[in-house]
């Protein structure tokens, strides 16, 4: 794993550079003392993770993660701060975690740990614009008045019933017979399996609801309905949400 530690204090990098050196699989990719040089070191060295320190002269750490949300493929943020009350803001700009200096190691490694899964900018870039391989931009079904197809972006989710799979998109629905399993292994990870008939992209889900019985339910943009959520992929969902 790459990573580009970014803090105006020399000491704090240098400690941040020995906790990493414990780390087998990490190398330090960059070092920066401010946001525009943070920004040209992602920009060149295209690390996997960022250790972004909040308070800097400047530009501050939360205006270089809104920049750096917005690249094809987004390196993974873990915000590094001694203010407390900053932890709010790393949630919301779905940071993979933030740390309180002194940085101990146990908590180093958690947030690599986290940061090593994909979070919610990085999955909707690879739904964008591809990971390089040949993912589809389209489902196809044949209809009795010949084939029709729904761009990749506009699907929400897929709901299997038996030997056909239901395709539901921001305009509408239609039915196709490919596999969950299949479309699972060339939609991944743009799409999450949340439930063995369903099938969902991560980039449309918009939150987590129990209901009454305490079962649990994603919602989604443009659709009123929710999706049953199962309980062996509750986690992943939750995952999925909090990263």
């Amino acid at each position: 794993m790459k990573v580009v530690i970014v803090d105006d204090e020399p000491l704090a990098r240098e400690r941040l550079r020995r906790l990493l050196a414990d780390c087998s699989d990490c190398s330090v990719a960059a070092e920066a003392g401010d946001g525009e040089t943070a920004l040209r070191c992602v920009r060149e060295q295209a690390p996997d993770a960022v250790l972004l320190d909040v308070h800097m002269p400047g530009m501050d750490g939360l205006a270089v993660a809104r920049i750096l949300a917005e690249a094809e493929l987004p390196p993974a943020v873990i915000f590094v701060t001694a203010y407390s009350e900053h932890a709010l803001s790393a949630h919301n700009s779905h940071a993979a975690g933030y740390l309180l200096k002194p940085v101990r190691r146990d908590d180093l490694a958690a947030a690599l740990a986290r940061a090593r899964r994909p979070s919610r900018a990085q999955l909707a870039a690879l739904a964008d614009h591809g990971d390089g391989e040949a993912s589809p931009r389209y489902v196809t079904a044949r209809t009795r008045d010949g084939i029709d197809r729904v761009a990749v972006d506009d699907i929400l989710y897929f709901w299997a019933d038996r030997k056909y799979t239901t395709v539901y998109h921001r305009t509408g629905e239609m039915l196709i017979d490919q596999s969950l399993l299949t479309l699972e292994q060339s939609l991944a990870p743009a799409f999450m399996r949340i439930h063995r008939k369903a099938l969902v992209a991560c980039r449309h889900i918009t939150g987590l609801r129990f209901d009454g019985q305490g079962d649990a339910r994603i919602t989604l943009r443009h659709v009123a309905d929710s999706v049953p959520v199962s309980r062996r992929r509750l986690a992943d969902v939750r995952t999925l949400l909090e990263s």
